[in-house]
């Protein structure tokens, strides 16, 4: 699938890190390192902005590296990038450790991974089928 792209930063386009990749590392924005305190939540530049096709959305990820050795993640993960979004892409950064953190020009802050969607349409009944699960809901199924 072709995605049409302007970089207005420096920073290379998103790649593939290995050809079964499911995302592309998405690069910071700066012109000066940002500290994230602990607990501090920042909007992070990317100097990207993307058409993506209609039916498709980007969802913007942690990157499992960044949230294992630093408490660092996306907050509102994963984020939605719609197809009709022609503004920057963000990612929205927060510092879950209890140590500042510097975020740097080029570092690879998230991930995006490009996914099929379909839009829903209510159909309004008067009750729902019976099912084997039923109404159990969070933990219904115990610890096992």
């Amino acid at each position: 699938m072709k995605i049409k792209v302007v970089n207005k930063g420096r920073q290379p386009l998103p790649q593939y890190a290995t050809p079964q990749s499911a995302g592309m590392d998405l690069r910071a924005q700066l012109d000066e390192p940002v500290t994230l305190r602990p607990l501090e939540r920042r909007l992070i530049p990317t100097g990207l902005f993307i058409a993506l096709p209609k039916g498709y959305e980007a969802q913007v990820r942690p990157r499992s590296g960044l949230a294992l050795k630093h408490g660092i993640t996306v907050l509102n993960a994963p984020g939605t990038i719609d197809a009709d979004y022609r503004g920057e892409v963000g990612v929205l950064l927060v510092n879950l450790s209890d140590t500042p953190f510097v975020v740097n020009d080029g570092e690879r802050i998230a991930q995006m991974v490009i996914a099929r969607h379909e839009q829903g349409e209510w159909m309004p009944v008067e009750e729902l089928d019976d099912t084997e699960r039923g109404t159990g809901g969070y933990g219904h199924t115990g610890v096992k």
